[in-house]
């Protein structure tokens, strides 16, 4: 006898259902476990192991480059010309700084202001503007800045002459001239700050040692001082002379209208003493043609008196007596005169010329540690070029 058969279990049962694959297939299509499925590292990108890997193969590149940079920048530090700074820093003058010259504008005074019939005087502000210490000021900081200054005071500078006499061809015009300009340059005045109502000024010499830097400092402020003194100083001559001019034409206008004044009077006396004898009148009369042109109210007498002192008058200012004035103005001009050697500044020293304790250029530390930096990025260029184009052996 058959046995019945038990009833399948759900498991066989799927397993029934499932088609079966072909053994070599299953065997060539493994199942994959699920974090196989990831996105795959795409051809052109670089994996950081790799550069690192690379920078390390070529790292004796990368040292050669910055030794190379390093020892060249260190050479060009030793051997650049060296460039000094040293410093001052000024404001504008304060009375005492130019007292004298001051007492010196202020003695010709008088002979600007202008004297009224009535006894008033008109003080005249034209002498004003020479002592005032705004202007003295800014003729200071224009005369520094003068390129004319400048290259009168460099041609008789040692310092500037040897670097003239470095040059390949000292005759050359443009090299003459990108000489001047380098060193006008070095020649500097500058506001400390705009905003700053003192109005304070720094002033910058610069050489190729400490020492000519700080010379050069005092002489081209007294190279400026002595110009500032002479032109000043010319400046008053200028206006003095000016006005003498100016007097000279008045007095001789003054002196043209007295000789006539003088002239026409004597022509009415005498008129007037021919009438008056005509008239026989030789003594004064009351009230009796004062208005007329030829006052014959003084009598014959009189008016011969009067002919006669009209006829001996030598000096014109018994006629116009404005003649005095200026007589008195240039005979003044002549006694002052202008004393040459009177001290002044145009300036005060808030900071006085002091050198610097470091250079300007060439700063070697900076120059080497750049050059440090340049070249090792150099170098690390290169490694990573070669790796790029190599990349298929990393």
């Amino acid at each position: 006898m058959s046995q019945p058969q038990s009833p399948s279990s759900p498991s066989q049962h799927q397993s029934a259902q499932q088609p079966q694959l072909p053994q070599h297939q299953s065997a060539q299509q493994p199942q994959l476990p699920p974090h196989y499925y990831y996105q795959q590292p795409q051809d052109d990108e670089i994996d950081l192991r790799q550069l690192f890997a690379a920078l390390w193969q070529g790292k004796w590149i990368i040292i050669a480059c910055t030794i190379i940079c390093t020892v060249l920048a260190i050479a060009y530090a030793l051997t650049a010309k060296e460039q000094w700074s040293s410093t001052a820093k000024i404001s504008k003058p304060q009375l005492s700084d130019y007292s004298e010259y001051q007492n010196q504008v202020m003695q010709f005074q008088p002979i600007f202001d202008v004297y009224q019939e009535d006894g008033t005087i008109l003080i005249s502000k034209a002498l004003d503007k020479l002592a005032d210490e705004e202007k003295l000021y800014d003729l200071f900081i224009d005369e520094f800045n003068s390129s004319s200054n400048k290259k009168a005071f460099l041609e008789n500078s040692v310092v500037f002459q040897k670097n003239k006499a470095l040059l390949e061809n000292p005759e050359n015009e443009d090299a003459l001239r990108r000489l001047y300009s380098n060193w006008y340059q070095m020649l500097t005045i500058k506001p400390e700050d705009s905003k700053r109502i003192d109005g304070a000024y720094i002033i910058t010499v610069s050489a190729e040692t400490s020492q000519d830097s700080f010379n050069m400092l005092n002489n081209y402020i007294s190279f400026v001082d002595a110009k500032v003194h002479n032109k000043t100083l010319n400046n008053l001559a200028a206006m003095i002379k000016s006005k003498k001019y100016e007097l000279k034409q008045q007095l001789v206008m003054l002196s043209k209208q007295a000789e006539q004044r003088l002239l026409v009077e004597k022509e009415r006396s005498e008129y007037a003493l021919s009438i008056a004898q005509a008239a026989g009148v030789a003594k004064p009369l009351q009230n009796f043609g004062e208005k007329e042109i030829f006052a014959i109210n003084l009598g014959s007498d009189a008016i011969k008196a009067k002919l006669d002192a009209l006829t001996k008058v030598k000096n014109l200012s018994v006629i116009e007596p404005r003649l005095e004035q200026l007589n008195s103005k240039l005979q003044q001009i002549e006694q002052l005169g202008i004393d040459n050697n009177v001290k002044f500044l145009a300036y005060r020293y808030l900071d006085q010329p002091e050198r610097e304790i470091s250079r300007d250029k060439p700063k070697r530390a900076l120059i080497a540690l750049l050059s440090l930096l340049l070249g090792g990025m150099i170098g690390c260029g290169l490694v990573l070029v070669r790796f790029l184009f190599n990349k298929e052996k990393f």
